[in-house]
């Protein structure tokens, strides 16, 4: 993505790939699904991103996909870091290359990307024609791919956060602060405002009254769509265990049979290849389409938003009626380090207190964080007070105990 350190880490990749005796193509700027899909059609062994996803700039990291466009699973991870972390003892292949790999810079890999998107879009040339929305592409990986191809799709586009220095990815916009990108949309009388994080696999979108809709209430709608096409393989949607408690009941409602998966994109997309459906996803954002690509795609997720929108005929504020949001406070608790929320009876026993005053009229989940040094609390209730009060009761003895 715009990172800052992205160039350095990438150009380190790059020499130790072209040791061994590999080719690297650098593709520049470009969103994580980018990568997927370029991997795919490029026939490469793997793709690697630089990124820290929806994290501020001073963070960095590195995601991988194999061949098909999927992220590696977590034993491939487990070993290929726990062979960095020993200095690569076992591995002789830096040695074995008789010559270095060639690297070569890839000029057209928006416009490769921008293409792919394109052919996902029913409705002819420009399904978007009239339209009015506006992006939020967080001054990262989406800043140069999404008003093009919404623009080519015939959306009349206003783009906020387009102008990436290094150390303003994510910071006050994007996905996790849609604020401005509300404000705007009912500033500018648009349809809709479409919100991506910092490497744009995540969709969080706005309505037209300037409210906000997260991957929830986009799954809801998509899946109704779908439904009504007939074309929800295995009339099931995948969503992990972070959902709020109003997609399940509106699924049930709908008829759609709801299969959760623990937290994480690739655990949807393993989740989905085992009982056959096309469509999952994520509260935050991350959502799949496996009959179009191999991971959760925050642009393609907005094209499949407004196709349902302009197919409809109704504005994204009568679609997300289809779901109720229970209420849902989530609190995050810096922590000193992450064992295992079982084995910390004071954190134990104030979820089983809050549990048992929610009986079936709400659920707690505690996790830690995948990226970050924060235990993240998340209760639902039946009312935005009771919830609050208890979220803060476990979010309280977190604290005490690993604060």
């Amino acid at each position: 993505d715009t990172r800052l350190s992205g160039g350095m880490l990438a150009h380190a990749l790059v020499a130790g790939i072209c040791s061994a005796g590999a080719e690297a193509d650098l593709l520049g700027v470009l969103p994580t699904p980018g990568i997927a899909f370029m991997a795919r059609a490029a026939g490469a062994q793997g793709g690697i991103v630089i990124s820290a996803s929806h994290n501020p700039y001073e963070d960095n990291g590195i995601k991988l996909f194999g061949p098909s466009g999927t992220k590696l699973g977590d034993e491939s991870e487990a070993r290929i870091e726990a062979g960095v972390l020993e200095g690569l003892k076992d591995s002789a292949a830096g040695s074995s290359a008789r010559e270095p790999g060639r690297v070569e810079r890839v000029d057209d890999a928006v416009e490769r990307y921008a293409g792919f998107l394109k052919s996902c879009a029913g409705g002819g040339p420009r399904p978007f024609s009239g339209l009015k929305i506006v992006l939020d592409c967080a001054h990262g990986a989406a800043y140069q791919a999404a008003p093009r191809v919404f623009n080519e799709l015939g959306a009349v586009v206003e783009a906020l956060h387009v102008s990436p220095d290094g150390r303003n990815i994510n910071a006050g916009c994007g996905s996790q602060h849609p604020e401005r990108l509300a404000r705007r949309v009912v500033e500018a009388q648009a349809q809709a405002g479409l919100a991506f994080d910092g490497d744009a696999d995540r969709l969080i979108a706005v309505d037209e009254t300037g409210e906000v809709l997260t991957g929830d209430r986009i799954l809801a709608i998509l899946a109704a769509r779908l439904k009504a096409k007939g074309r929800l393989a295995a009339n099931t949607v995948v969503s992990t265990v972070m959902s709020n408690m109003g997609l399940g009941a509106a699924l049930k409602e709908m008829g759609v049979r709801h299969v959760t998966s623990a937290v994480g994109d690739r655990y949807v997309m393993e989740a989905m290849r085992g009982c056959g459906a096309v469509l999952g996803g994520e509260d935050s954002g991350h959502i799949i389409f496996a009959d179009h690509h191999s991971t959760g795609d925050g642009i393609l997720s907005g094209i499949k938003l407004l196709e349902a929108m302009t197919e409809d005929g109704r504005p994204l504020s009568e679609l997300k009626r289809i779901m109720t949001v229970y209420p849902q406070v989530l609190i995050n608790v810096p922590v000193r380090s992450k064992p295992a929320v079982a084995s910390v009876p004071g954190i134990v026993a104030e979820i089983r207190r809050v549990e048992n005053e929610l009986g079936e009229n709400g659920r707690v989940l505690v996790r830690y964080s995948g990226t970050e040094q924060l235990c993240r609390v998340m209760v639902e209730g039946p009312t935005e007070e009771k919830t609050g009060e208890c979220c803060r009761r476990i979010a309280a003895a977190v604290k005490r105990e690993l604060g």
